[in-house]
């Protein structure tokens, strides 16, 4: 009864409420609809090729989640609604990422931000993949992105054969997908006559010599056009890169299909070069004072040949010294210096970090641990200097700004050509990199390495969120070229970092 009486009162306030003369019913407001539209354009058969970047790597592997959360699914979803067709990606079996061949692991599963030990460290998430690279999928597929490809990669003959995986002839993760063993990834891509394309390739042709510290060669310096003998940490030359670009647009567009290019980030803005500081080690002063007494006869033979067989100034730069405190400067290999071990084998071609070094981010393992437990003074980047494949250099990073400038001259000189759109990633991931991006609920995205929401725990490939904010700018370029109205995605429904 109590209740009953309750609930009177309650209606009756209600129908006081509605009866006052002054109150106002708001109307129904029907949000307008919007007729979305191709344009110009017929998305009907999408193909995205490419490297990882296309397949959707992130946090150092490929795995499920990543795969769905890939830029060229998130355009699929887009080009759904003007009349594109279904889009089939070569998923892994799991979402660890791992990778078997013939049941031996070959592939490291995914990285998660582990933090057990108190401080979040970066680590493979536990278990085997159950992907075995040796169980041929059944295609055709429409994301022919295959991570670790290069530019000519992608016309290589053999490169999904599984046969050629384990001697290093072949990529595991095209083995997976390939048609056939002697096929190609564009005669793959071609085979299912796309109506649009998209092409995103060439961050590889330099980013192994760039992760490798520079310890590779630059076939621009060396004139090799030859790519058969290329080591997965070279440059590939800007001849090279012209002449298969140029192959790949000639034989995409050949039935008149449409599609979208990307140019190539610079790679050194990315957080797997500006994580860890040129100066990171902190020492007392008891350990300064015997480094210094370590490097003095270094810093003397320098002394000693200063203006005689070494210039003064390049003297002074490879002098060696410590002090107290949190910001000492790695001691680093640097091949460019005067070698001078013919007239001092002591003097050999090392110097401290500046702040124009870039280290990688893996060298963070180790910098600052002793590299043998029983002498404390043998630390890491101290004692024991830092190999040329943990640093990059002036010198270095000017080979690899001038690679990238030459790829990207003849991507926009080729899109223009070839009629396609253009999307600059360079111009865009260097505005992340700078200011960040901000979202609709008043966030930002940066680049900051895994707190900053664009980029996955490897340094190098993007989070879901960061693809989403890729996915627009090539919605953004296809609507501008083609007259569509596409509504891009919302970074915010996409996570800037996995979890476990």
């Amino acid at each position: 009864m109590k209740k009953s009486i309750a609930l009177l009162a309650i209606l009756g306030l209600v129908f006081v409420s509605c009866s006052e003369d002054d109150a106002v019913i708001p109307p129904v407001v029907t949000p307008p609809t919007v007729d979305f539209t191709s344009g110009s354009a017929n998305f009907s058969t999408y193909v995205a090729v490419g490297n990882s970047l296309t397949a959707g790597f992130s946090d150092n592997a490929l795995f499920i989640d990543g795969q769905t959360a890939s830029f060229p699914n998130m355009l699929a979803s887009n080009f759904a609604l003007v009349g594109g067709g279904s889009f089939s990606i070569p998923f892994m079996a799991d979402n660890l990422g791992g990778a078997t061949l013939g049941g031996v692991p070959i592939l490291g599963n995914r990285l998660f931000l582990d933090f057990s030990t108190g401080s979040p460290l970066p680590t493979p998430v536990a278990g085997t993949g159950s992907t075995e690279i040796s169980n041929i999928l059944s295609g055709p597929f429409n994301n022919m992105g295959v991570p670790g490809a290069r530019s000519y990669h992608l016309v290589a003959p053999g490169y999904g054969n599984v046969a050629g995986v384990q001697p290093g002839l072949a990529n595991p993760f095209f083995a997976r997908f390939a048609s056939s063993p002697g096929t190609t990834v564009l005669a793959d891509a071609a085979a299912q006559a796309p109506t649009f394309f998209s092409l995103w390739i060439g961050s590889n042709d330099i980013l192994g010599y760039a992760t490798a510290g520079g310890s590779g060669e630059d076939h621009n310096e060396t004139g090799n056009l030859d790519p058969a003998t290329y080591a997965g940490n070279d440059i590939t030359n800007a001849n090279v890169f012209a002449s298969v670009y140029d192959g790949l647009l000639q034989t995409l567009t050949a039935n008149g299909a449409d599609g979208v290019v990307a140019n190539i980030p610079e790679v050194t803005s990315i957080p797997f070069f500006t994580t860890v500081p040129h100066n990171p080690v902190p020492l007392d002063a008891a350990t300064a004072a015997l480094l210094n007494g370590a490097y003095a006869a270094y810093n003397g033979g320098l002394a000693q040949l200063s203006g005689i067989a070494l210039p003064a100034e390049e003297a002074e730069a490879r002098m060696i010294s410590f002090s107290a405190g949190e910001t000492n400067a790695v001691v680093i290999i640097d091949e460019d210096l005067t070698d001078l071990t013919g007239i001092n084998p002591a003097l050999i071609n090392m110097r401290q970090a500046t702040a124009e070094d870039l280290v990688v981010l893996i060298a963070r393992t180790f910098i600052g641990t002793l590299a043998n437990p029983n002498d404390p003074t043998s630390i890491n980047g101290v004692a024991v200097p830092l190999a040329d494949q943990w640093v990059l250099t002036p010198e270095e990073q000017e080979a690899i700004s001038n690679a990238i400038t030459a790829y990207n001259q003849t991507i926009a000189a080729l899109a223009t050509q070839y009629d396609v759109a253009l999307v600059d990633a360079n111009a865009y991931l260097e505005t992340v990199s700078q200011t960040g991006a901000p979202l609709a609920d008043g966030s930002t995205v940066t680049s900051t390495f895994a707190v900053g929401g664009g980029f996955s725990l490897d340094g190098v490939h993007p989070s879901p969120r960061g693809y989403a904010l890729l996915a627009n700018l090539f919605v953004e370029a296809i609507n501008t070229k083609y007259g569509s109205n596409l509504p891009g995605v919302n970074p915010l429904d996409f996570t800037g970092l996995y979890v476990e």
